[in-house]
């Protein structure tokens, strides 16, 4: 008898949640996707049906899921905006779980991030342990994924550095730039979920790429692959806040904000494989590594990198979807 079960992935017309619903569809999986607007143009045709998230009717959400053996959840948001919060994306996020064990779902696959925790200033990472700690209660069997730096042809940081690099006479690094990241290869980062979806142990795995840079070496990396002419200074990091809330309203899209570049200076984008909680024991202790170096995708993507400036509040906002 044929297997008639399928999938649900949330987010499947964004980055993240687009490239997992394309590996299921190539493994042969049938799949669904929750969006908060299912009329946006869906990259799947026929093959991904769209419903809404419904997180103001539980019992709808939870219709949407019965049936469903993984949810790979994507949904969150990058900062607050619009109605956007992050105490909203938490309830939403557990009403979303609580409607996945109340349909039966077999398995959860959650995309976190890295270095989540409860006493974090930051309410990003803050937000994303709480998170961590509800599936752990859940009777939910999971895999939580916790990437650093998600790259790929749709990313929208690197992207933009990139961009930047190109415009500008000027890049400026906040402080000594010393601090460190792991970028993780998208595709990698998917091919990765959909193994941790077969999978029955609870499991939370750090998620990065082979390449540790600092980020004055990424820059440095980016601005000699796309050519860029751009004069590279440290300065301290109220400048470059001020040049993104400057630039801000003439691309009409938030570049950066303080939350942002402080867990980017506290080395909140890199694995720290000692740092597992209590709550998850099974927390990877040694990273997986994901195979994709960033410099040999660079050194193939870079002609068109940066080339048109990506648009945080043009992707998740302007089509009337708040969060993934």
């Amino acid at each position: 008898m044929a297997d008639s079960s399928f999938d649900v992935v949330t987010g499947a017309f964004g980055y993240i949640g687009r490239y997992i619903a394309r590996c299921l569809l190539d493994a042969g999986r049938s799949a669904k996707t929750l969006t908060r607007n299912p009329c946006r143009p869906n990259p799947f045709g026929e093959r991904v049906a769209a419903l809404p998230y419904r997180f103001d009717r539980p019992d709808e959400l939870t219709a949407s899921l019965r049936g469903a053996d993984t949810l790979y959840n994507t949904y969150w948001v990058r900062f607050e905006h619009a109605g956007a919060r992050f105490d909203r994306a938490i309830a939403n996020t557990i009403t979303l779980l609580r409607a996945a064990e109340a349909a039966g779902v077999r398995r959860l696959v959650h995309i976190s991030v890295t270095n989540p925790s409860l006493a974090s200033p930051l309410p990003y990472y803050r937000g994303k342990a709480v998170l961590e700690e509800f599936i752990a209660r859940t009777r939910l069997s999971h895999a939580i994924l916790r990437p650093a730096v998600v790259f790929g042809p749709e990313d929208i940081l690197v992207n933009n550095i990139a961009w930047l690099l190109r415009k500008l006479p000027v890049f400026v690094i906040p402080g000594r730039g010393d601090y460190r990241l792991q970028p993780v290869f998208v595709e990698d980062l998917a091919r990765l979920a959909v193994d941790a979806g077969r999978r029955g142990d609870n499991v939370v795995l750090d998620t990065v790429g082979p390449e540790t840079f600092t980020f004055d070496e990424l820059v440095r990396l980016l601005a000699k692959a796309v050519g860029s002419r751009a004069r590279i200074i440290h300065a301290p990091p109220a400048v470059p806040l001020l040049i993104a809330r400057f630039l801000g309203p003439l691309v009409g899209d938030v570049l950066l904000t303080r939350d942002e570049l402080a867990g980017l200076m506290t080395n909140l984008l890199v694995s720290q494989p000692n740092g597992a909680s209590r709550t998850h024991p099974t927390h990877s202790q040694h990273a997986p590594t994901c195979p994709t170096a960033f410099s040999a995708w660079l050194a193939t993507h870079a002609g068109r990198l940066g080339r048109a400036y990506a648009s945080e509040l043009a992707r998740h906002y302007r089509h009337g979807q708040r969060g993934h």
